[in-house]
């Protein structure tokens, strides 16, 4: 038993957050292995309640200056009344995402059977049942397909003719038009999901058989004495598909002419194209508890029993969330990722993006999966003239902005009635900056060509948008610090301000990102310098009265220390603003609001606690690390592995995958650090294929807190530069040439070669 690849339990899921989730990027499920009677909970990624809409306040514009003005003045109340009847989206809200439906296969028979396990294999994204109904066992495999685009389920048995089960297909109240079968062994099931220009969706399922026999009966299709069973699903939208059903009976006629040997196989091999490009091992620290239940695991870690070998799944399970929830030419993660019961989810399971969608992606390029990056920077492509709009009409900028929340259609508008998250105008920006970050690991100058123009398109918003502050900076007016609210030293309360840091830092990097693509495509050098010239006059982050990074543009007090969103730690991560060996005294700061953000709850939520982890790991606190990693699987973390906001967010998932990946392997400011923040409990272990920017590829291998094996393999030919005392630099054939500065060794390279290090 692989102890850290393989989710498996002793008794089926009787509710949801048990469940176990597959996906292709496109359709995702979630098996609950209940024996007599399974249930398939069906998602699509684009089944979504309805077409675009146009939501941009009318009002905003002309009652920008006056919002303004009264913020100046610190009449923060009357502000937030006018932002709210003026500038919040009309309609309020934008579309949410929906389930497609229930698959059900049910032994109709039997009443009584005896339950043996189920597991979910990391090594090939197949979900397997077992258990045993009179004396005859059964196996039920389940797998969706990316190359062939169907779930597929296979179900044996011990004896020939014991196979006797209905298929159907329901699970949405009234909110479909048909669940009938059309032939004795196919069902169509279509539907639409609402407003005159929504999305209509299909699925179609085909049961095949060996021996026995294969009828329709009520809705149901009726398998009566098989050898064996399989079942294709197939599902599509008009979303991307004009005929829709014809295309999801076609996906599923096409996987019909493969055997399921054949389905399997080509499932994994490219399944495990992406899954085996990296992996951590980390010392086995459980006295024996890594080969329980996962459950069980997960029950002990919370009663304070080590278990690296749960670590190191967890770290698994999020690489293996993103290839089944992200692939290219689909949707990016919502905050569900694909998975979702609700027909009205938490927060419209939308694309949040004041970190949660961009957390969703943390651990894509550092996991060597930059591939499944590109749904969300191509999603940025759908925000650009809608955010036009917004930008005009909303502000009277040039460029294009995105406020806290976008959906299936790249809506701009603010999204709902809550002024402490609704009125931040940074969406755009944030997203933005992972074109950049995927060039910094890729290093592919046609990709940052092709991207330029989003780029400073975003950053026009911002040049026009900025207006001064009463110190003379450059301040983001009106806005917020995501979800939080402040108090001034005159008592007044409120979330809509000028200036907060967040808004800074992300504009920063973002002026940073154009500046530095312009360099590099010899282009556009005006634009360049106005960029630079604004960004000189951006607030800088700064040190507060408790001794903490400065939220706000003013050193205000928080009305909740323990505020689950640390944004003002941004410059520190995702950013590389504040660092360890940079800017000590602003980590030592950034420390401070940590230990400050905990000692008052912070962390409650899972991605919050995930966001900990990387703030940890970039202050080089192994310690502390670890004490998050073991708090986000105690107090966040369901029976399936899934994040806990609670309810289910899949953002955590991410964003503690990435931050276990950072305290083994950093690149920022253009240095390599290796271990920077390695617990002692994790005293000995190696990695292998997690990348570094400048488009390093690494293996590592450690013992006793000491690398003990390094291999570089540098795919794009940069110069490498890695924070060390002393290293030896070889390739196959002969030493490398170093040189030594401000505690780095830096090599050149050359594409295509591996590098090993001595220390």
């Amino acid at each position: 038993m692989d102890t850290s690849a393989l989710l498996w339990y002793k008794t089926p899921a009787d509710d949801w957050n048990k469940a176990l989730p597959l996906g292709n990027g496109r359709i995702g499920a979630m098996v609950f292995s209940q024996p007599l009677e399974e249930r398939i909970q069906l998602n699509e990624d684009s089944v979504w309640s309805g077409g675009f809409r146009e939501r941009n306040n009318k009002s905003a514009l002309p009652n920008l200056e006056k919002v303004r003005k009264l913020l100046f003045e610190e009449k923060i109340n009357e502000a937030e009344k006018i932002i709210y009847d003026a500038f919040c989206g009309t309609p309020v809200n934008q579309r949410h995402y929906m389930p497609l439906g229930d698959m059900n296969v049910i032994h109709y028979k039997e009443s009584e059977c005896d339950f043996k396990s189920r597991s979910l294999d990391l090594n090939t994204a197949v979900c397997t049942t077992e258990y045993a109904i009179n004396g005859v066992d059964y196996t039920r495999e389940v797998f969706i397909s990316q190359p062939d685009q169907v779930l597929v389920m296979h179900i044996t048995a011990s004896e020939k003719k014991a196979i006797s089960v209905r298929v159907r297909i329901d699970g949405r109240d009234d909110y479909f038009d048909d669940n009938s079968p059309v032939h004795d062994n196919d069902i169509l099931f279509y539907g639409g999901s609402g407003s005159e220009d929504g999305i209509n969706f299909a699925a179609y399922i085909k049961v095949l058989h060996k021996g026995g026999k294969v009828y329709p009966y009520g809705s149901f299709i009726t398998c009566e004495d098989c050898d064996e069973v399989t079942i294709l699903l197939g599902a599509q939208t008009s979303y991307r598909c004009e005929d829709y059903k014809g295309q999801a009976v076609f996906d599923v006629e096409r996987a019909e002419e493969k055997t399921y040997a054949q389905l399997k196989a080509d499932h994994i091999a490219d399944y495990k194209s992406y899954y085996d490009r990296a992996n951590i091992s980390l010392c086995d620290n459980s006295s024996g508890n890594s080969t329980l239940p996962t459950d069980k695991r997960l029950a002990l870690v919370k009663e304070g029993n080590p278990d690296n070998k749960l670590i190191e799944m967890y770290h698994n399970f999020g690489r293996y969330l993103l290839i089944a929830g992200s692939r290219e030419k689909t949707l990016p993660t919502n905050l569900q990722g694909i998975w979702n019961k609700d027909m009205w989810p938490a927060w419209g399971c939308k694309f949040t993006i004041n970190i949660n969608t961009e957390m969703n992606y943390w651990c894509a390029e550092n996991c060597n999966l930059s591939e499944l990056h590109m749904p969300l920077i191509d999603h940025i492509e759908k925000l650009r003239p809608n955010g036009r709009k917004t930008a005009r009409n909303m502000y009277g900028c040039r460029g294009f902005v995105c406020h806290h929340n976008t959906d299936i259609w790249g809506d701009t508008a603010p999204q709902d009635l809550w002024i402490p998250g609704t009125q931040w105008p940074m969406g755009a920006a944030w997203l933005c900056l992972h074109i950049w970050e995927h060039y910094l690991y890729v290093q592919d100058r046609e990709f940052l060509s092709e991207k330029y123009d989003t780029l400073k398109e975003a950053a026009e918003f911002f040049l026009d948008f900025l207006i001064e502050d009463k110190k003379g900076r450059l301040v983001t007016c009106p806005s917020v610090s995501p979800e939080n609210t402040y108090l001034t030293a005159s008592g007044s309360k409120g979330s809509i301000c000028i200036g907060p840091s967040m808004d800074s830092q992300i504009i920063y990097e973002l002026f940073t990102a154009v500046a530095e693509a312009s360099k590099i495509l010899e282009t556009d050098g005006g634009f360049r310098k106005k960029v630079l010239e604004a960004r000189d006059r951006l607030p800088a982050p700064e040190i507060g009265k408790y001794g903490q990074i400065m939220e706000w543009a003013e050193d205000y007090d928080e009305v909740e220390p323990g505020h689950r969103h640390i944004s003002q730690l941004f410059a520190l991560y995702p950013a590389d603003i504040i660092t360890m060996r940079k800017t000590p005294e602003l980590a030592k700061a950034a420390r401070a609001t940590l230990e400050r953000r905990l000692s008052h709850g912070g962390g409650h939520t899972g991605w919050s606690r995930a966001w900990i982890i990387n703030h940890w790991a970039r202050l080089f606190d192994g310690e502390k690390v670890y004490e998050n990693v073991i708090a986000l699987l105690s107090n966040s973390t369901s029976e399936n592995m899934f994040d806990m906001h609670p309810p289910f967010q899949i953002d955590g998932n991410f964003g503690g995958t990435a931050g276990i990946t950072e305290a083994l392997l950093q690149s920022e400011n253009g240095e390599i650090i290796l271990l920077p923040a390695l617990p002692k409990e994790w005293s000995e272990g190696s990695f292998k294929g997690l990348c570094a920017r400048g488009g390093f590829v690494i293996d590592l291998e450690w013992k006793n807190s000491k690398i003990t094996a390094c291999h570089i393999h540098s795919r794009c030919g940069k110069k490498c530069r890695i924070v060390c005392d002393n290293v030896k630099v070889h390739t196959a054939s002969s030493e490398v040439q170093t040189l030594y500065t401000d505690g780095a060794a830096e090599f050149d390279t050359e594409t295509g070669k591996t590098y090993t290090l001595t220390f």
